[in-house]
């Protein structure tokens, strides 16, 4: 029996590249699926593709949270994506994980498996949509 949120597609939303995650069908692992370049794919027009691909039941978006707990202009750039990408997917959930430090995290953990830093850029967003959607399962779960 699979779960009725997943699998769920973690976003990592940025100005330049947007990364991109996947749970499998039960919840249980995150796994990297593809970095949007937006100089060169909409990612209005992929993300709806993925959800496709894959029968996504849910929308996790990395929201950036300031140290202090405030949002501020990248909090709303994030919200003002999800206003658009909902549009796009009115039938999905789409709900907000607070993203502080998943990056470093993600860094971390690239770092530990050898990749050196000017290797990360490649996987950086998505290993990093990976961390907001292992967030989100510990939180729900």
């Amino acid at each position: 029996m699979s779960d009725p949120h997943h699998p769920a597609l973690g976003i990592d939303h940025g100005d330049a590249r947007i990364g991109v995650a996947a749970t499998d069908d039960f919840g249980i692992l995150a796994h990297p699926v593809e970095t949007i370049d937006r100089t060169k794919t909409d990612p209005l027009e992929r993300i709806p593709q993925i959800v496709a691909q894959r029968r996504i039941k849910t929308l996790v978006l990395g929201l950036p949270v300031r140290m202090d707990g405030s949002e501020g202009a990248s909090a709303e750039k994030v919200r003002a994506f999800a206003a658009k990408l909902q549009e796009k997917l009115p039938e999905l959930p789409l709900v907000f994980v607070d993203e502080t430090l998943t990056t470093s995290a993600a860094s971390g953990k690239l770092r530990e498996a050898g990749r050196k830093a000017r290797q990360q850029k490649s996987v950086i967003d998505q290993a990093a949509a990976v961390e907001i959607l292992n967030l989100w399962m510990e939180e729900t779960c």
